[in-house]
């Protein structure tokens, strides 16, 4: 962990990023070396080539960058000021969470900011309000005692993977809806505010879908596509295996059925009681002769920002000065651990404010940051800094 301080007057700011990256294998696809930088011209302009340029060094460097100019004209900031990086975040951050209960009077400021997204469909400002969190399950479903052979016992013996199968299978009804019970008690809808904003960003899932070759939305019908992936929870089959796999054939009815569950989670829910939930609808289908051992990889809730706070709506209105669009408000389908852990540790909301764009090719080969995104992202926080400092 790396936490400097500049004292100040008016609103003390936390500024968090981290500067490890993911490995660069595989290095043979990279077209200059990862771990010398370059700027590159491109048809769409230039790009800062390199591993880390986008996630997160280059991100981090644009709040620097616009601390250094403002001290270069003003002779300091406008504010107290925090850096917090971090140097674990993509091996998992076993470091952060007790660092930070150690730490936390040092830490607590009035708001974080982390610049770890990206701009809205690669053109749009945005501050990300809500992250959905997770729950992730790997389950065993045993049966008889050794493979049987399905010759001799095939029609008379349960076979797991069957019983695994329609388990799976029982997960949504025909509408795309979750059905264990309970699962989505005390979720809250949109306001008519955020709703709007999200419509007024003319979400193209029709292009979005098609980039990955599919033309349908699977989630919960009724629902508009951008509260499928931000603010709705989901149920997946992430990985599912059992008997025979190899070259060839062996006709065997296995031992054994295994699958690797994940929830995505929403305001509202519990990362626990989505477990037990889960565990309950499981063992309520499982046929007679079968036993089932579950085992837990992980769990975090979801974090939601109060963006009834005046400096949420302060920094989307500088946002909106230094971009051709509008600044919205958005949603994340993945998650972002530490924003979490200001809330739950810290007490503070997080605003995520990032540049990044769609095609950036973070964590694989060739990753760039555009120019653009670098300059204007320096701008942006120098504008978000005077804002805020008047709060």
């Amino acid at each position: 962990m790396v936490v400097g301080h500049v004292d100040g007057d008016g609103p003390h700011l936390l500024f968090y990023g981290h500067y490890d990256v993911q490995p660069v294998d595989p290095l043979e696809l990279w077209d200059s070396p990862p771990f010398e930088p370059k700027l590159e011209d491109t048809p769409k302009g230039q790009v800062i080539r390199g591993r880390g340029s986008s996630d997160d060094k280059g991100q981090l460097m644009t709040f620097v960058e616009a601390c250094r100019a403002w001290r270069d004209v003003n002779g300091t900031l406008p504010c107290k000021i925090t850096i917090f990086f971090e140097g674990e975040e993509e091996s998992g951050s076993p470091s952060l969470v007790p660092f930070m209960e150690q730490n936390a009077d040092e830490l607590r400021a009035d708001i974080a900011l982390i610049c770890d997204t990206g701009l809205f469909q690669s053109k749009t400002p945005a501050i990300v309000t809500m992250l959905r969190g997770m729950v992730t399950e790997e389950l065993t479903i045993t049966g008889p005692k050794v493979d049987l052979h399905s010759g001799f016992f095939g029609g008379l013996a349960m076979n797991p993977i069957r019983a695994l199968s329609g388990i799976l299978a029982d997960l949504h009804d025909s509408t795309g809806r979750v059905t264990i019970p309970g699962f989505y008690d005390g979720i809250p809808e949109l306001t008519d505010e955020v709703r709007a904003q999200w419509e007024g960003l003319n979400f193209d899932w029709q292009d979005f879908l098609g980039s990955v070759g599919l033309s349908q939305p699977a989630g919960e019908q009724g629902r508009m596509p951008l509260e499928m992936i931000w603010s709705r929870p989901t149920a997946e089959v992430n990985g599912i295996w059992g008997g025979y796999t190899g070259d060839g054939f062996k006709t065997v009815l296995p031992a054994q059925a295994h699958a690797k569950i994940s929830f995505r989670l929403v305001e509202g829910q519990d990362p626990d009681t989505i477990r037990d939930a889960f565990r309950g609808f499981v063992q309520a289908r499982l046929p007679d002769d079968c036993s089932v051992d579950f085992k837990a990889h992980g769990g975090s809730a979801a974090s939601v920002m109060e963006t009834s706070d005046p400096a949420f709506e302060a920094a989307r209105q500088a946002l909106s000065d230094e971009w051709p669009d509008e600044a919205a408000y958005v949603g994340c389908g993945g998650s972002i651990p530490i924003a979490g852990h200001f809330q739950s540790i810290l007490g503070m909301n997080a605003m995520l404010i990032g540049f990044g764009k769609d095609d950036d090719a973070i964590h694989s080969p060739n990753e760039k940051y555009d120019l653009e995104s670098f300059h204007k992202g320096m701008r942006s926080w120098a504008r978000i800094l005077d804002a805020l400092s008047k709060e």
